[in-house]
């Protein structure tokens, strides 16, 4: 069975682009495949300088992500930190890939251009290594990522291949791959923009832990056009087209064919919010009981840990063997 690996970084709440997008298909893939999910909460040191947060926000979401339907018994679902292998082999890689390497990354010159005269994290320019780490540990087939974060796929394949001519056939070449398409969620205030978390104003944003009031009064607010007339034209009515791509997504059904059943945009915005609200119900009922049994929570993430360490050790333990590390 192809093995899988999906990272997601604890910062920010999880949102309805981040659900149609990308977490509904982690849960239908645990079933087709040997899938590893890691809440990479290492990373995130690189962009959080206050105590407690990093916790506090890595609790919440692996509470949303067994909420939405991933199931610690099927899936692997682990904590970045609870493997301490993710640090060992991190400093391997860090020895294996070159400072021009890294310093050709476009994420860190990007980053750190925009944080020019502030605090700039060395660990923000060897990211890649403990990204490498996070990947060659678990022996992964498939990578699926976005065209913004194939130059880290390509230079773990560089590092793993550099090391595996040093030092023996040790690690598995990971390939990347596109991820399964899932619904493109726009922002309701600006449909020519994606749903973010980092958007300026939260009033386009549907967050999974918005209460059914809120959720109606985002709708009943999204930006549409100065036309009258409902149809599906991203281009020509990106705001109207949107909501026609919610609400299917929401209810199984293709937005095109929606948009005859609607000739005005109240009801249309009515429909898509009343449709996530009921998408949303069972996911916020099991993601409050989550939080409300921290208990259950952590034994949940205990199971992942263990099922990681189990591959995750194996693996250091061939890499220690390759290079020749004296034995503990």
């Amino acid at each position: 069975m192809t093995r899988v690996l999906s990272c997601i970084q604890p910062t920010g709440e999880v949102h309805l682009g981040n659900l149609l997008g990308a977490l509904r298909g982690w849960v239908a893939g645990q079933h087709t495949c040997d899938a590893f999910h890691g809440i990479v909460d290492l990373h995130a040191l690189t962009v959080t300088e206050t105590p407690g947060v990093i916790g506090n926000d890595t609790l919440t979401l692996s509470a949303m992500l067994f909420a939405v339907g991933l199931d610690p018994d099927i899936a692997t679902v682990f904590v970045q930190s609870h493997v301490v292998e993710h640090s060992q082999l991190a400093w391997v890689m860090e020895c294996t890939v070159s400072y021009g390497e890294l310093s050709r990354m476009t994420q860190f010159k990007d980053k750190s251009t925009t944080r020019e005269g502030s605090f700039i994290s060395a660990g923000l320019f060897t990211y890649p290594a403990l990204q490498a780490a996070d990947i060659l540990l678990y022996d992964a087939d498939h990578v699926p990522v976005g065209d913004d974060q194939r130059q880290h796929i390509e230079i773990t394949r560089d590092i793993a291949i550099r090391f595996n001519h040093r030092f023996g056939p040790t690690f598995v070449i990971p390939e990347a791959v596109t991820p399964a398409a899932g619904a493109r969620v726009m922002d309701l205030q600006d449909p020519t923009s994606k749903m973010s978390k980092s958007s300026t104003s939260d009033a386009g944003c549907i967050y999974l832990t918005d209460s059914p009031a809120l959720v109606m009064k985002k709708f009943k607010r999204a930006v549409t056009d100065s036309e009258t007339e409902v149809r599906y034209d991203p281009l020509a009515k990106p705001g109207v087209s949107n909501l026609l791509d919610i609400l299917g997504a929401a209810t199984g059904r293709p937005p095109a064919g929606l948009a005859d059943e609607f000739t005005q945009y109240g009801p249309l915005k009515t429909a898509a919010g009343e449709a996530v609200v009921e998408l949303l119900e069972p996911i916020q009922l099991r993601y409050a009981e989550l939080l409300d049994d921290r208990g259950e929570l952590a034994r949940l993430l205990r199971i992942g840990a263990g099922k990681a360490r189990t591959v995750a050790s194996a693996t250091l333990g061939r890499a220690y063997g390759a290079i020749g590390m004296l034995p503990a």
